[in-house]
């Protein structure tokens, strides 16, 4: 059974509705004003939605919630667009709800080591207002000094130095969320723990289908006494994927620990000047933190675990100068990369780490097989790939050869045990390949929740989980084929 046709939006009655709860100047109409939202990082897809919406507090984003709720219009929530799986695509026909006016800290209590944020505060604002305290935000995306906190809420996000303090999941405490009716509820607190339900968990990486974030409370930590980072360099991607795998045999939990190969080396460097030797296969980053007495034995342990994995030469870092400098190359290859390409692709599988150097090898092959070169910049210590494919949208058929080759590693991703994402969600970008890593049940379960928060359906529409339909439409549930690309979203 077809599901029944919308009513047609009275475009105008809207427009009034929402002019009339928001300030002056807040509600963006024309194709000029709303041009700058057409996407988001993955700037592959645009869509234009009826108006932009940008409250400046909780109260306004209820509001505009409310009245879209009772005329069955879309919405999609939005922070600073700076994510990568097209999750902030707007929606035809749909609102595009900007939270980037709601960012004030709302409180920060140095005892409690809690900050009280709005979802627009950029995710290094936290750590900077935390700095005098000797506190900091521990989740640091590479887009930190500009992506949002209520973003990295809803994909979930990470960073650099995930594997020892966690994903956003482990360092968000509360949450006030506006449901699709405007309802504002109250996730999580301050205590250990919570009666019923870990709803929190639910919400936090649920790409905004469930919910809208209007503020969020997060963990606050001790800066640490010491840093140091070792980078390691290595004549194979097979011989530093090794080299990650014995660092985490040995019962050895860096901070952070990164790989980049060769061709992400020479991108960065030539950008950065951090100091990467351009005749490595590969590098690693492994950085340890806490006492100086902690740090100067699990260095000592990092360095005779890379030596034994076949390292051609280590460097430590030998004050807080240089170990910034090596980060701040590992956190500018994107950008990096961006300056060699007219266009790459960046896919976020995510596999078991014994996988990495037979995958490293494989996503050569597939390389070799489209005639596009791929820089493999990731979280090696928890296995999340991120794959930047070159590729140039001028050039025919080269966008469609990038997308099936980004679809052959998500299958890989599947097929060695992994995920087709790690941090970056699924938005649109992912979601035939959400055929393949879910069966049908599975699904059905998915689709079940989203209805439990959301009956109409009119929160971020067609992203994350695909129907039945679809997925029966695209041969996919639990078969490794090649994704096809996405015809009703239109590309530039």
């Amino acid at each position: 059974m077809n599901a029944p046709t919308p009513p047609p939006i009275d475009s105008a009655a809207l427009f009034a509705a929402l002019a009339a709860v928001l300030p002056k100047a807040a509600l963006l109409t024309t194709v000029e004003q709303m041009r700058p939202y057409e996407c988001d990082g993955l700037s592959m897809y645009r869509r234009l939605p009826l108006c932009v919406a940008l409250p400046i507090d909780e109260a306004q984003v209820a509001a505009v919630l409310r009245i879209c709720h009772a005329r069955g219009v879309p919405v999609v929530a939005r922070g600073h667009g700076t994510g990568l799986a097209g999750g902030a695509l707007p929606e035809e026909g749909g609102v595009l709800l900007s939270l980037a006016r709601l960012n004030r800290i709302v409180e920060l209590d140095p005892l409690a080591r809690i900050a009280r944020v709005q979802p627009g505060v950029r995710n290094l604002a936290i750590s900077e207002a935390a700095a005098p305290h000797g506190l900091y935000y521990a989740p640091d995306p590479s887009s930190q000094i500009a992506c949002s906190i209520g973003g990295n809420v809803a994909e979930n996000s990470g960073g650099v130095h995930c594997l020892k303090y966690g994903l956003t999941v482990h360092n968000v405490v509360a949450a006030r969320v506006a449901l699709a009716d405007g309802e504002i509820v109250e996730l999580g607190g301050e205590a250990p723990d919570a009666p019923g339900y870990d709803l929190m968990a639910l919400l936090i990486g649920s790409e905004g289908l469930l919910g809208v974030v209007a503020e969020v409370t997060v963990k606050l930590l001790p800066r640490p006494q010491l840093a140091r980072v070792v980078m390691a360099c290595f004549d194979s991607v097979e011989k530093a994927g090794q080299g990650v795998a014995a660092i985490i045999a040995a019962g050895i939990i860096p901070a952070g620990l990164e790989m980049m190969d060769k061709l992400a080396i020479e991108a960065v460097e030539d950008f950065v000047k951090a100091g990467y030797p351009l005749d490595a296969e590969a590098i690693l980053l492994a950085e340890s933190d806490g006492t100086p007495e902690e740090v100067a034995n699990e260095i000592e342990r990092i360095e005779a675990v890379l030596t034994a994995s076949g390292a051609t030469s280590l460097r430590t870092s030998q004050d807080e100068a240089e170990r910034l400098r090596l980060w701040a190359g590992r956190k500018a290859a994107f950008p990096a990369v961006g300056r060699i390409t007219p266009d790459y692709y960046c896919m976020d599988g995510t596999i078991p780490r014994r996988h990495l150097g037979d995958v490293l090898r494989q996503i050569a092959g597939f390389s070799e097989e489209f005639g596009l070169r791929c820089a493999n910049v990731f979280h090696a210590g928890d296995g999340n790939l991120h794959p930047l494919i070159f590729y140039d949208a001028n050039k025919p058929g080269d966008l469609e050869k990038a997308e099936a080759f980004g679809n052959k590693i998500l299958d890989l991703s599947v097929a060695v045990g992994g995920t087709i994402t790690g941090e970056h969600g699924v938005g649109v970008e992912k979601i035939d390949a959400m055929c393949t890593q879910f069966s049908s049940p599975e699904l059905a379960l998915f689709h079940a929740v989203k209805a439990a928060f959301d009956p109409q359906g009119l929160l971020n529409p067609g992203k994350a989980v695909p129907t039945l339909h679809r997925c029966a439409e695209m041969g996919r549930m639990h078969v490794h084929a090649g994704k096809t690309s996405h015809p009703e979203l239109p590309r530039f």
